[in-house]
């Protein structure tokens, strides 16, 4: 099969030989010398030949040039351009479109070499190792965290089978939070895993996460808050009780008592007993916050249980909006309490003020919203609404709140306080999942 440049060089030939036959035919007639006749025939054949050549140059040098543009594209060579590029011919549409399909791939791939670099980077310096597998759980990837956990070069990693790098539980077992020991650190870990195409092949992706180290931060700073409070707490009732004590001592070493010993000594006593009460009622308190159970879900009727929280309270009528009936999955002796918690908090509001409180829920997106608005004198502070033990309520205890959002997250759900936009008061919105 003749090639495609002998093709063109044929079809050059051919169109200009007939032309070229019948000017040496009328040459050969037209009674002209010898010598004249053989000039001029090897002069038209001279000429035919280089137009067909010409011709052929015309039509395969610019393919050639085609070519060779799509070849350095192939290459990843995005820095030649075709210098013949005008918009007025087809081949010059053909090279202007060949030039910019190379501007835009120079400018992707830019965009990609940046993009692995910035992704490079941000491997390298997260605290989260990342290992990478193919199908055959072989490493292909692997960050420089987890080369420090590994305590290897990523040279030596690469290519290794995932149970001899000590990842095989991390990559066969299903579970998110695993237990898991390296040469590099020990603890609790959260393993995410992701699944992506390279090469067409399935590879799988892996980002574990120590969890150890903010679980201590967590903790230590939960201890902190802790011992706040109930230092604060046993110096309010420590310190008065040392003092009235040493004051009933020296009372006692007095000689002669005084006339009205007996009725200091009742009174100090009468003060130590309020303590002693007050510090009882804090770690009775505290014990309760700390010993919420989880809670047992089974279906309830939301609105009977409203209406019978609403009965509950006597000292100010409460507003029911006339709400959906509708039943959700939920611990009732809980979520009474917490309704009556908030109710409480609204009702102590409302009546500062002479305000009145509405209770009111809807579904909205898979979810029971409740609102409690109260008419009282707002939140002054918001930062402390959830902090244990903190109370601006005299003989309060703290714990209302707290309480209360712990029953709602244990329920899958939230519970946020805010100050009212239409008016002075405050809005308690309740969500649980339905």
């Amino acid at each position: 099969m003749l090639s495609y440049d002998r093709r063109v060089t044929l079809l050059a030939l051919a169109a200009g030989l007939p032309a070229v036959l019948v000017s040496l035919l009328l040459l050969w007639l037209g009674g002209y010398s010898w010598l004249v006749r053989t000039t001029a025939g090897l002069l038209i054949i001279g000429a035919w030949l280089v137009v067909a050549i010409a011709l052929r140059d015309r039509i395969i040098r610019p393919l050639q040039t085609v070519s060779n543009l799509l070849a350095a594209l192939r290459e990843d060579d995005f820095s030649i351009r075709a210098r013949v590029a005008e918009p007025n011919d087809a081949l010059g549409q053909v090279m202007l479109e060949i030039n910019t399909l190379a501007e835009t791939l120079r400018t992707q791939r830019l965009g990609a070499q940046e993009a692995t670099v910035l992704l490079r980077a941000v491997m390298a310096e997260i605290d989260v190792a990342i290992f990478a597998f193919d199908s055959e759980k072989r490493l292909v990837l692997v960050n420089r965290y987890g080369e420090r956990l590994i305590g290897r070069e990523a040279s030596e990693l690469i290519g290794r089978p995932a149970d001899d790098l000590g990842l095989q539980g991390a990559v066969t077992d299903s579970t998110n939070i695993q237990d898991l020991s390296f040469p590099g650190g020990a603890g609790r870990w959260e393993i995410r895993r992701t699944k992506f195409w390279q090469g067409g092949s399935p590879h799988e992706l892996f980002a574990l996460s120590d969890l150890s180290q903010p679980l201590r931060e967590q903790e230590r700073l939960a201890w902190r808050r802790l011992i706040r409070v109930i230092g604060h707490e046993l110096n309010n009732s420590l310190a008065p009780i040392k003092s009235i004590a040493g004051s009933l001592e020296s009372l006692l070493n007095v000689t002669p008592q005084p006339d009205d010993w007996h009725d200091d000594m009742q009174r100090g006593l009468a003060v130590i007993a309020s303590r002693a009460d007050a510090l009882s009622r804090f770690t009775t308190a505290y014990a309760r916050l700390a010993r919420l159970p989880a809670p047992t879900v089974r279906h309830v009727d939301f609105a009977p249980l409203v209406r019978r929280v609403v009965t509950l309270e006597s000292r100010l009528p409460i507003s029911v909006d006339g709400s959906p009936e509708m039943t959700i999955s939920a611990d009732p002796d809980q979520l009474e309490q917490l309704l009556i918690n908030l109710l409480r908090n609204a009702v102590d509001a409302a009546l500062e003020t002479g305000g009145g409180v509405q209770i009111g829920w809807t579904s909205r997106y898979h979810t029971l919203e409740v609102r409690i608005d109260d008419e009282g004198p707002g939140i002054q502070n918001t930062g402390n609404l959830f902090v244990p033990f903190f109370t601006t309520k005299a003989g309060g205890s703290g714990i209302g709140l707290v309480l209360s959002r712990q029953i709602a997250e244990g329920h899958g759900g939230s519970l946020m306080l805010e100050n009212r936009s239409d008016r002075r008061g405050t809005r308690a919105t309740l969500r649980l999942p339905l």
